[in-house]
């Protein structure tokens, strides 16, 4: 299916007009890291990733207004059974992030990283995509819009999470939905359910794409098909992100499935992306290797909530603070190589 109009059109537009890398802004950053005090390219990934912070903040990198976003949102799909947990969890974990008592409120402070949490009509599930859109056109694009303010009020690193009962069989059915394959291909235990909620999950997602066949070609309608609010929200981030050079580090299975679109939209629009971490998700395995992106961290987790992302953040900190803080040889009085 192509091109739908407007709203979508605008959303097009955006992609088309995305800001490229600075290549200056990494030529000083190689220049500089081959000035350090230790042996060329001893810190191996690291020092690709400060060149990266470089290449998409177009200057020298730093890390000092990191931020993990968080967006919550409730999906039709979730009274199929496809959850080990009940959609009131979603009001639930809000108010639990709010008070500080969720995993990544534990990861920020370790890790001296703001949080915002977005609130993305809780009370008001998406649609049950085994048998009809989970969005609007209308509704999707003002979500995605919606989303682009993640990035208000400064940062210089984007952490992307999100929170919502049933949204593992959403990113299964999203990417189903753009690459193919079957639910069983695609699902996985999310949030702990036994052998016979991962058959209803497989079979929901294959009456969502029975359900929506032939409506899958666009990537956007795809979204508003069979995606939900915080997949919106979140391809919204990344592109504000990309527009205000702030590097972004993509969390687990749903994240990367909301940026998958943009994947299918234009492959280079993720370039200023991360993924953070691998999750104990099969489906995040195959869509790490079909988005060609390398996971910084590989802990077997499933939790969602940003916690892979912001975990990379560390890392992503430090590689930074070593590039900007380390001695070069002749500022140390350090002999070189001979």
């Amino acid at each position: 299916m192509g091109p739908t109009g407007l709203p979508f059109d605008d959303i097009r537009a955006l992609v088309a007009q995305l800001p490229g890398p600075d290549e200056e802004a990494a030529g000083a950053a190689r220049q500089r890291e081959a000035q350090l005090v230790k042996p060329a390219g001893s810190l191996g990934k690291l020092e690709e990733i400060a060149e990266w912070v470089a290449r998409w903040q177009g200057k020298a990198p730093a890390v000092t207004r990191p931020v993990v976003t968080i967006f919550a949102g409730s999906h039709g799909v979730a009274a199929n059974g496809v959850s080990a947990y009940p959609p009131e969890v979603n009001r639930q974990m809000v108010e639990t992030f709010a008070a500080g008592g969720a995993a990544i409120n534990q990861i920020c402070a370790a890790s001296d990283l703001g949080l915002k949490v977005f609130d993305l009509a809780l009370d008001m599930p998406s649609g049950d995509i085994t048998r009809e859109a989970a969005l609007d056109e209308k509704d999707c694009a003002a979500t995605i819009a919606y989303g682009m303010e993640a990035v208000a009020g400064g940062s210089d690193l984007l952490c992307i999470g999100e929170m919502g009962i049933g949204n593992t069989t959403v990113a299964a059915a999203l990417c189903a939905g753009l690459f193919g394959g079957t639910g069983a291909d695609w699902v996985g235990r999310g949030t702990g359910v036994d052998d016979g909620g991962m058959k209803r999950k497989a079979d929901a997602v294959d009456a969502a794409l029975a359900t929506h066949a032939g409506h899958l070609d666009d990537p956007l309608e795809a979204l508003r098909r069979l995606g939900g609010r915080e997949f919106a929200a979140m391809i919204g981030a990344i592109l504000a992100a990309r527009y205000q050079r702030v590097p972004v580090i993509l969390d687990g299975f749903p994240v990367t499935a909301a940026a998958a679109v943009l994947y299918k939209l234009e492959p280079s629009t993720l370039d200023h992306c991360l993924l953070g971490h691998l999750s104990a998700e099969a489906g995040h395995t195959r869509l790490a290797e079909k988005l060609g992106k390398a996971p910084l961290l590989s802990l077997g987790m499933r939790l969602g909530e940003g916690t892979g992302a912001a975990l990379a953040a560390g890392i992503v900190k430090a590689a930074v603070a070593m590039h900007t803080g380390m001695a070069t040889f002749e500022t140390a009085g350090v002999s070189g190589k001979s």
